[in-house]
């Protein structure tokens, strides 16, 4: 068994000890036989650029363990929004998280009341028998003294050490058990991605054997500021970011924020790339680590064959595409795909799924493995659990996933862009700008054997449609808007409209059209329709 770097605090051996005790009493024996799960989230990791190969370790410990999904997507390809939508089971339309900001409904008061105590993990604690742990990065504003601070405990976690704010790697304060603890800048004590699996191998020691557990690890990699561990620092020097056809090129026919990127890139925004690639690789080698560690203990404790792990990130990146040199917050694949692997009873190694599965869908998985009626939840998302048992029949399986993302923007001009006007934000000093207040779409990506296919809408003045054809053209460097059938743009646009106005059940259904709704772009965004207004006339 591999030693424990350090032991628990009495405070959390004692509550350790005490739900052994209580579990014991309660008859908790029989509830032993529920999978334990375990989910380990990754922060900003792509599957496009090449985001899963410094993870030699994780795809060998959980993909050739079981089964990989090369179609996962996010509701979202921002942290708040897609994080919410993982802990709810709900599109952002639903959870009404739009973006980072407190005054997006990020980890604000009105999310606390409204969406924490049916958040899957609250479900898995009070209605399934699961103790519960958590560490890591929740959501970013988590920890803001205007909506409870660190003191602030989410429902529905037996054990938990939050992290206040966003990814960082060292100089950072956890909430632990609503606790504040201060961690500083030595390697040996405060590296965050060591210090969640240090705790989390403190969990696997010194929980309850009476009941089953839910864990679920948030790391700080490879988000910026892309700190690796002193012995990763040299790794990939000869490593640069992918030039894929993609790559430094003008997306000429697409939405504006797109084309004003600059084309070539300046020298400067491509070292700023590359090195920003190679030290993401590296933050990723102690995220291998930590994946090891824990299925290394969980096989050494007699309880790897009784465990779902699964592995994935909230959303995807781009270092270069389109000339935009490093961000996500894009309709494309390089951020709304992501890595998808998992592992656990029944789940046969070695196996691939090109079935479209959500983030959305975590929450319902993680629940029906549980043994939690989904007909209780108001969940968009569906359980894929029989999908990784070989129950599934695809041609019964859903074949649309919904992406929603409203852009951000300041009503001030940016110093150093003085002539994009205000409304931009993400701002390089050579002015490209990675969003904007009107960087607002919706899009439906389909996936079928007939069909690969993405469309989206914009919530703009330009009404902007973006349409491509994954199959024949894998980059997305021609927008077919313009050319497309136009009974397939009005079936397309019709499901989308579907999918923004649906909820719980009506989100699931396998790739179903309405006649009633009528081809008309303006029609998208009607909630969104005055916040735009009003913005607009602050512009000004």
């Amino acid at each position: 068994m591999a030693p424990v770097r350090f032991r628990l605090p009495s405070f959390w051996s004692c509550a350790f000890t005490c739900v052994t005790v209580l579990s014991a009493l309660d008859g908790g024996v029989a509830a032993y036989r529920s999978p334990n799960i375990v989910l380990i989230l990754t922060d900003d990791l792509d599957i496009a650029i090449g985001g899963l190969s410094p993870l030699t370790k994780t795809r060998k410990l959980i993909g050739d363990a079981g089964i990989s999904f090369k179609n996962a997507f996010v509701a979202s390809p921002l942290c708040c929004p897609s994080r919410a939508s993982i802990l709810t089971g709900k599109y952002p339309h639903n959870h009404h998280v739009i973006n980072n900001t407190l005054e997006g409904n990020c980890s604000s008061t009105a999310w606390q009341k409204s969406q924490e105590p049916q958040a899957f993990p609250a479900l898995l604690k009070d209605h399934a028998g699961y103790q519960t742990f958590f560490a890591g990065k929740y959501l970013n504003e988590y920890g803001n003294s205007k909506a409870g601070g660190v003191g602030h405990v989410p429902p529905g976690w037996s054990y938990w050490i939050g992290l206040e704010r966003n990814s960082k790697y060292y100089n950072y304060t956890l909430s632990v058990n609503g606790k504040a603890q201060q961690h500083g800048a030595d390697y040996s004590k405060d590296y965050l991605t060591d210090v969640l699996a240090n705790r989390s191998l403190d969990f696997l020691q010194y929980k309850s054997n009476f009941q089953p557990f839910f864990m679920m690890v948030s790391t700080p990699a490879p988000h910026f500021p892309w700190t690796p561990a002193p012995q990763y620092q040299d790794k990939f020097s000869d490593i640069q970011a992918p030039r894929d056809p993609n790559f430094n090129v003008h997306g000429k026919d697409k939405h504006w924020l797109i084309r004003q990127a600059k084309t070539p890139m300046s020298n400067s925004s491509i070292k700023l790339l590359d090195d920003a690639f190679r030290n993401r690789w590296r933050t990723l080698l102690s995220v291998d680590d930590l994946v090891e560690k824990v299925v290394q203990r969980l096989e050494a404790r007699g309880e790897l064959d009784n465990t779902y792990i699964f592995f994935t990130s909230d959303n995807g990146y781009h270092t270069g595409q389109f000339s935009l040199p490093l961000d996500k917050r894009q309709l494309y694949e390089f951020d709304i795909r992501v890595p998808l692997m998992v592992r656990g009873p029944n789940i046969k190694p070695n196996q691939t799924s090109l079935l479209p599965v959500a983030n959305v869908d975590l929450g319902p998985t993680i629940l029906d493995m549980a043994g939690y009626n989904l007909n209780k939840t108001n969940m968009d998302g569906m359980s894929f659990l029989p999908v990784m048992v070989g129950q599934v029949n695809s041609s019964s399986w859903r074949t649309d996933i919904l992406v929603e993302y409203e852009g951000e923007g300041r009503n001030v001009s940016d110093p150093a862009c003085p002539l994009l006007g205000p409304g931009v934000s993400e701002c390089f000093p050579d002015c490209v700008c990675e969003d904007s207040y009107n960087n607002t779409y919706a899009c439906v990506r389909t996936v079928a054997p007939s069909a690969n296919l993405q469309y989206c809408d914009f919530a703009d003045n330009e009404v902007f449609v973006e349409v491509y054809n994954l199959t024949a053209d894998p980059y997305q460097l021609t927008n077919i808007a313009s050319t497309i059938d136009q009974e397939v743009l009005e079936r397309m646009n019709q499901r989308l409209m579907m999918l923004q106005s649906c909820s719980g059940q009506s989100c699931r259904t396998p790739g179903v059209y309405d006649a009633r709704y009528k081809f008309d772009p303006r029609q998208m965004f009607p909630d969104r329709a005055h916040r735009l207004s009003r913005l607009r006339q602050v512009l000004k």
